[in-house]
């Protein structure tokens, strides 16, 4: 049992200072005053500090990506402590160009792992090729019958994308519907957005010709070209869900375009963030020669959320919406994960006044404490 003492909890949206009890994983209250009745509850003092929910990374390549420089190129897989260093106390590990040396195999079995490592993990069937690469030889199957698996994964407009059709593209969003459906899970498609110009034209022409609902789409990358932003945009407003990647090498960061959607009337909380952890990025020549690579850190997302308090001015309640409610809500697991209330999940960041990361607790248990790490993954220094 752990007791947070009159801290300035955020929900993600404002509630004032009070006492937050967990107990069991989950949190039992949010009250002005609650008393430890028990001599083994645990009691963080809160004054001063900023109770916030974990936050939610849906695009965490878990067991490494690149390998587009060829073998050496392999990104290695994350470990615990990155991702707790990064205020992440929820993933959804996924795999990128390679489907071919990383299975899903491994990405479970990572997924499973990082939940006995005391987080909690999801995973999407899939990489960026079609057919897709799967763990039981059907999407429906890996979505039916393997609790972690939450969707699938697909790369569209870019150079390393397989060009499916319209009807392909039809084909795998209905499956991964009809099997989330099945199993209660959201179902989504996660599409890995090149800069083509194609851009969302795909996903466009097979909502026009089916009744898939817009939400089973899940674009990401969307910040990578001004013709994909616009689409993005006007995707959102359709009820469709858009994800903004942390930390990548442009000319603006996130709560730029942020501040953009908010200009142009998109509504918020249809916009998600990921850092695309673990993922390589690279830069090519005009003959598709990769001229340089690199990879992606896992704490992008808590970085982004300080920026945007701190440089951009923006309420701590609106700039948290975008890594914990929102992306809990696309996932189609909140309340129980993205929010500080009585019955969900006890994933909660403590921040000092400054924002620097305090203490982490992941499902009820304290990972982090006085910003040093109490627990760290089995093989991490």
């Amino acid at each position: 049992m752990i007791l947070i003492k009159q801290a300035d909890v955020y929900a993600p949206q404002y509630l004032g200072v009070k006492d937050v009890l967990v107990c069991g994983g989950r949190i039992e209250a949010v009250e002005d005053s609650i008393e430890p009745n028990l001599p083994s509850c645990k009691v963080i003092d809160g004054k001063g500090k900023k109770l916030i929910p974990g936050i939610i990374d849906p695009h965490v390549h878990i067991t490494g990506g690149g390998g587009e420089g060829s073998f050496h190129t392999q990104v290695p897989p994350v470990s615990l402590s990155e991702l707790l260093n990064g205020g992440v106390t929820t993933v959804v590990g996924l795999l990128g160009t390679d489907g071919i040396s990383r299975s899903v195999e491994n990405l479970v079995a990572k997924t499973k792992a990082l939940c006995e490592e005391g987080i909690t993990a999801y995973a999407c069937t899939g990489s960026y090729g079609y057919p897709s690469t799967t763990l039981t030889g059907d999407i429906r199957k890996d979505l039916m019958f393997v609790k972690e698996i939450i969707g699938v994964k697909l790369a569209i407009s870019d150079h390393r994308a397989p060009n499916v059709t319209v009807d392909e593209l039809i084909r795998l969003a209905s499956d991964a519907r009809v099997s989330g459906m099945l199993s209660g899970k959201c179902g989504m498609l996660v599409l890995h957005m090149g800069n083509a110009d194609s851009a969302l034209s795909l996903v466009r022409e097979a909502l026009d010709k089916t009744t898939i609902p817009v939400k089973i789409f899940h674009p990401t990358h969307v910040t990578r070209a001004p013709k994909l932003l616009q689409e993005a945009f006007d995707f959102a407003k359709q009820g469709g869900y858009i994800d903004m990647t942390c930390g990548t090498e442009r000319r603006k960061r996130t709560a730029e375009y942020i501040m953009q959607a908010k200009e142009q009337g998109v509504p918020l909380n249809r916009i998600t963030m990921s850092s695309d952890g673990m993922g390589s990025w690279s830069k090519y020549d005009q003959e598709g020669n990769l001229i340089q690579i690199g990879y992606s850190a896992v704490d992008t997302i808590y970085q982004e959320l300080k920026a945007m308090v701190q440089d951009y001015k923006m309420p701590l309640e609106e700039a948290l919406c975008f890594m914990t409610s929102n992306t809990a809500h696309a996932l189609e697991i909140f309340p129980k994960k993205g929010c500080i209330r009585a019955g969900s999940d006890a994933d909660l960041l403590l921040l000092e006044g400054d924002l620097s990361l305090d203490s982490v607790i992941a499902n009820g248990n304290i990972m982090m404490e006085n910003h040093s790490l109490l627990k760290k993954g089995t093989y991490d220094k």
